[in-house]
């Protein structure tokens, strides 16, 4: 079969892509914007080396920051979508330093041409999305030129990413549940695969918890345009180095997710989960409907324990585990799920509860 990275499509353009994130990311307008460039430039980028040309085009790796649930994961994922190439998610805090027990950085590279069908053409050209990024933020107290103790886990762990978001032929294992083979293994360049890094940098930014709620008109739009970006320097400041955020030049901030975002968030996607849960009763012949009041309750217990977009699917799983279980023996009825279901189902529950 031809590989995809053969296809010669049109390179699209940022408004098109940010087009179809609009379709499936709720809110973000900035964040969709520089991500829908970056994107776009990374496929210039790649079409230029595919033609062979010469071409000063730089790598546009992408370090996204923001508040859990406010949309990190969702942009990479559906990304990877529109540009129809592999995608994998990692956690930076399972990678140590090479030479010591954990993955080595290079097995990122092996999921990804897992999901590529281990074609290697096809991943040189994917997106690695790099969660929990300022989990590996410098630990130790050493000398910042690296002497001093190690720190295996977290400067170790930037230092061995240098060489991957630059871009490097490297050696990646082909199997990944496998310890290292030295006959087993494929080389991969990974000049252009486009590393999506992620974080919440919690301690660096103020998202709107502190001072109370925005008062009066258009003071929420007035709150978001006051707050100043994270600079570099408080990133290094944070632990990360240098060298680290030089080689992530596109860095995108996203807002916390409020209460008008949250409902649209579970009812316009395509994807969304009251239109899964609809799907799902349906097939049982329930007609679910849920009221304006009921949607609020909702998003207001997330908005309140500050779980965001991501805490509305485990939110939704209890609330609706009664009705769910006694789908198949109540065929051809309608449901309603109100405020006052909601806050009946809710009493008592904390995030514990529901594995938040």
């Amino acid at each position: 079969m031809e590989s995809s990275a053969r296809r010669e499509e049109a390179v699209l353009t940022p408004r098109e892509i940010y087009e179809r994130l609009d379709r499936f990311v709720i809110g973000q307008d900035t964040a969709k914007r520089a991500v829908a460039i970056a994107a776009h430039n990374h496929l210039k980028r790649v079409q230029a080396r595919r033609l062979r040309r010469q071409s000063l085009i730089k790598k546009s790796n992408i370090l996204l920051i923001g508040p859990t649930g406010s949309g990190k994961t969702h942009i990479a994922r559906n990304l990877a979508d529109i540009l129809h190439v592999p995608f994998t998610t990692v956690d930076a805090t399972e990678y140590t330093e090479a030479g010591y027990y954990g993955k080595d950085v290079e097995v990122m590279i092996s999921d990804l041409l897992f999901k590529a069908n281990h074609s290697v053409e096809d991943t040189q050209r994917g997106i690695i999305f790099i969660d929990e990024v300022d989990k590996i933020a410098r630990r130790s107290q050493g000398a910042r030129n690296g002497a001093g103790s190690r720190d295996i886990g977290g400067e170790g762990v930037q230092q061995a990413l240098l060489k991957l978001l630059e871009g490097r032929e490297v050696y990646v294992p082909l199997n990944v549940t496998q310890a290292w083979n030295k006959s087993d293994f494929v080389q991969v360049d990974t000049r252009d695969i486009l590393f999506i890094c992620a974080g919440t940098f919690s301690d660096l930014h103020d998202y709107g918890d502190e001072g109370g709620r925005p008062v009066g008109f258009g003071a929420e739009e007035a709150a978001k345009r006051s707050r100043k970006r994270i600079s570099t320097k408080q990133l290094v400041d944070f632990g990360m180095l240098a060298e680290f955020l030089g080689r992530l030049p596109v860095v995108v901030q996203l807002e916390k997710l409020g209460e008008p975002e949250l409902i649209r968030v579970l009812t316009e996607p395509p994807d969304s989960i009251i239109r899964e849960f609809r799907e799902l009763l349906a097939l049982d012949d329930i007609e679910l409907e849920f009221t304006d009041g009921g949607l609020r309750e909702v998003v207001r217990y997330s908005v309140d324990r500050g779980l965001g977009a991501r805490g509305l699917r485990s939110i939704l799983e209890f609330v609706m585990a009664d009705i769910m279980f006694e789908a198949p023996e109540r065929r051809r009825r309608n449901v309603e799920v109100d405020a006052d279901f909601v806050r009946q189902r809710l009493v008592g529950l904390d995030s514990a509860q529901i594995g938040l």
